[in-house]
């Protein structure tokens, strides 16, 4: 897998971070939804320097122009529902893309920190030779992906993917590395080292879902 991890460079992204972290500031969801959006916008800007390009011819009222631009065939896969703003950053740039959505939530027996990612929903074009972009904004233990991904397997096997997170800990960096295939591309804004005894990010920013549309019963 590759990872390109954004933390390492100063940048305008750095700021979009800062405020999703500060509870201060995310005590307004609006902002909150806002800054994971232009957070996507930014990381797909970034991973579509990766993508193949293929050569089109444009006419203008002046003659023609040859451009690159990127081949079709990109599916957008988002887990719900912290990932809809990422989604929808990703889709801004990315507007022909197919779309992909999954409902995956941890289930914690009896209130105990041991818990099981249950997927229970699963909405998908054909995947089969095609690009994937994977996003999921919170990249705590690396679970929800794999169970994610394994979903995905009766819709064909795409020829690349790429997973964009916001903020993922070191241990789900380390775990998916054996999940994906090599030829993987993880794009991260941040990553952090710890995890608390439940599988959340420290000092992270709590939960993205929650904050981006209320807690959850």
């Amino acid at each position: 897998m590759t990872i390109h991890n954004f933390e390492t460079e100063n940048s305008i992204l750095n700021q979009f971070i800062s405020e999703i972290r500060d509870s201060t500031i995310q005590k307004d969801s609006m902002r909150f939804r806002k800054n994971i959006e232009r957070i996507g916008e930014v990381l797909g800007y970034e991973l579509s320097k990766a993508l193949a390009y293929t050569s089109k011819t444009v006419k203008t009222p002046l003659g023609t122009k040859e451009v690159s631009v990127p081949e079709k065939g990109l599916v957008l896969c988002s887990i719900l529902r912290a990932g809809l703003p990422l989604h929808q950053g990703l889709l801004n740039y990315f507007d022909t893309a197919e779309n992909a959505f999954i409902s995956a939530y941890r289930d914690h027996p009896e209130d105990t920190d041991d818990f099981e990612v249950v997927v229970n929903y699963l909405a998908s074009p054909s995947l089969e030779n095609k690009t994937l972009l994977l996003a999921d904004p919170m990249l705590a233990t690396g679970k929800t992906l794999e169970n994610t991904i394994k979903a995905m397997k009766n819709h064909g096997e795409p020829k690349q993917i790429h997973i964009i997170s916001v903020i993922g800990s070191t241990k789900g960096v380390e775990y998916i590395k054996d999940v994906f295939p090599k030829n993987t591309h993880l794009w991260i804004a941040a990553i952090d080292k710890e995890l608390s005894s439940r599988g959340y990010i420290i000092p992270g920013l709590g939960d993205s879902g929650d904050l981006s549309y209320g807690v959850k019963m």
